[in-house]
């Protein structure tokens, strides 16, 4: 697990540009980033739209911290799970 700190304030490409540099991922190998809601679900975030709403209920709930979960695929199908995620 790597750890890190982000600013509210980043942007998706900047996300996307520190988890590639932190986790070694080649610029041209896709990634899919993924996120657990309040809810218990995964969510995917592949926009910049979807990681404000990521940290709006992050702030919301206030947990101990907005945890990445890094794939280096992308999913079959949108909705579906990437290569080597499971349910856990």
């Amino acid at each position: 697990m790597l750890i890190t700190d982000l600013a509210a304030t980043v942007t998706f490409v900047e996300l996307c540009e520190e988890v590639r540099t932190m986790c070694s991922v080649a610029k041209q190998q896709p990634i899919t980033l993924k996120w657990i809601d309040d809810e218990g679900d995964p969510c995917t975030i592949s926009s910049q739209m979807e990681l404000e709403e990521a940290f709006r209920i992050y702030n919301r709930t206030k947990k101990s911290g907005l945890l990445l979960h890094v794939f280096p695929s992308i999913p079959e199908r949108p909705g579906m799970p990437c290569p080597g995620e499971d349910s856990e």
